[in-house]
């Protein structure tokens, strides 16, 4: 059905939000403020540094303290980078299984490369990825169509060819902006700001194990 499918990184391949919160906490505790659980950190993780700052500190990007904040909390990130991060349930068995059919993955999203390339390379299956396309690999990052455009140019594959998985609104509209099939990864962290059932996907699917069968092939 699919020549290749795309998956977002944070909440959709990867659980990152350990390792997001770890980094938001300790810049927290050097402030002096309470730490922040990691249920109430969870469904910001998508929005990265801006949805950490906001639940940590109630700031946008627009707040004067915010891009101080962010550098030190990058720092932070930097050091617990891939600790407690680890590929969601269902996940190896899914890009085996494409892998077994000859279908190509690839990563696309809007983490700076100093992060993606690192955390793959750390994460099984990371290295495999037939592309991985950053926040800053095009001049505009989701919710623009341009980062899932250039994945495709890299694989040459059609977009009208290549699934996009994502557990974020932007992930959709960038998939919808760039003309392909999209499914809405409801095991993700999905943010709180728009119900799943509203940002336009071809499909919602509950488990990475739910997209073999969109995808018609077997587990291995």
């Amino acid at each position: 059905m699919f020549e290749a499918v795309l998956f977002d990184l944070d909440g959709t391949f990867a659980d990152t939000a350990p390792d997001l919160g770890a980094a938001l906490n300790t810049l927290l505790q050097e402030d002096g403020r309470t730490p922040v659980p990691l249920e109430v950190l969870r469904p910001h993780t998508s929005a990265g540094t801006r949805g950490m700052l906001r639940v940590g500190y109630g700031l946008t990007p627009d707040a004067a303290p915010y891009a101080a904040l962010a550098q030190r909390f990058l720092a932070h990130y930097s050091t617990t980078l891939c600790r407690q991060t680890r590929l969601f349930p269902g996940i190896h068995t899914l890009v085996c299984a494409l892998e077994a059919r000859g279908k190509r993955w690839g990563i696309v999203t809007n983490k700076p490369k100093r992060f993606t390339e690192p955390l793959l390379n750390a994460l099984p299956l990371g290295p495999r990825a037939a592309c991985v396309v950053s926040g800053d690999s095009t001049p505009r990052p989701k919710p623009a169509p341009d980062s899932l455009l250039f994945a495709c140019e890299q694989l040459n594959i059609a977009p009208a060819s290549t699934l996009y998985v994502g557990d974020d609104l932007r992930d959709i509209e960038a998939g919808r902006a760039a003309g392909m099939p999209t499914a809405a990864a409801a095991w993700g962290y999905l943010g709180l700001d728009h119900p799943i059932d509203s940002w336009g996907a071809d499909w919602i699917v509950d488990s990475p194990e739910a997209l073999l069968d969109l995808c018609n092939l077997e587990s291995c």
